[in-house]
C-alpha cells in the first residue's frame, strides 16, 4: 500500500508501528509532547499534523489547522519538499542520517524551522526529539509515496 507523506493515513501508521514495537522506544525513555507538522505545499496550502506522545506510545494522530497547530507544544514548519527529502533519506538509509534528522535541520532552519509560543514547550523537542526522530524513522517500514 503507498500512503502519501502528506495525509494523515502516513502518520497513523507510523504510529502503529511506534505502538507494535515499544521496545524501539524503552531506551529512549518516556515522552510527554504534543508536536505539530506543517508541511506548505507548491501550491500554497498546508498540511497540518498533530502528534500526541505519552509514555512510550503514540496516543494520537490528527490533522488540524495552520492555526490549530499554535496550541500544540512545538511546530515544525517547511515546504512539503523538505519533508519529502528527509522522508526518501530514511527510506533509503533505514533512519534519517546527516543533515536529515529533525535534529539537524530545525538547527540549520533553513528547511525546516522550530516554532513555538510557549519555551517550554519548545523545550519538549529538545528533551523528546530522539522519541520523535524514531517515530518518523518508522517511515522506513511503511509505505511511501511522493505528494502530488
Amino acid at each position: 500500500m503507498i500512503i502519501q507523506v502528506d495525509a494523515v493515513p502516513f502518520f497513523e501508521a507510523m504510529a502503529d508501528e511506534m505502538n507494535e514495537h515499544p521496545e524501539r522506544f524503552q531506551v529512549l525513555g518516556e515522552a510527554d509532547m504534543v508536536a505539530a507538522l506543517v508541511m506548505h505545499r507548491p501550491d500554497g496550502s498546508a498540511f497540518v499534523v498533530e502528534i500526541v506522545f505519552e509514555a512510550l506510545r503514540c496516543e494520537g494522530v490528527q490533522a488540524v489547522g495552520v492555526e490549530e497547530a499554535r496550541l500544540a507544544d512545538f511546530r515544525m514548519e517547511g515546504l512539503l519538499d523538505a519533508w519529502q527529502t528527509m522522508f526518501d533519506d530514511i527510506r533509503t538509509h533505514g533512519a534519517a542520517t546527516g543533515r536529515q534528522t529533525i535534529n539537524s535541520l530545525v538547527l540549520v532552519g533553513d528547511a525546516i524551522r522550530l516554532r513555538g509560543d510557549d519555551p517550554m514547550g519548545v523545550d519538549k523537542f529538545s528533551r523528546f526529539n530522539q522519541t520523535l526522530q524514531e517515530y518518523l524513522d518508522g517511515a522506513a517500514r511503511v509505505a511511501v509515496a511522493v505528494a502530488s
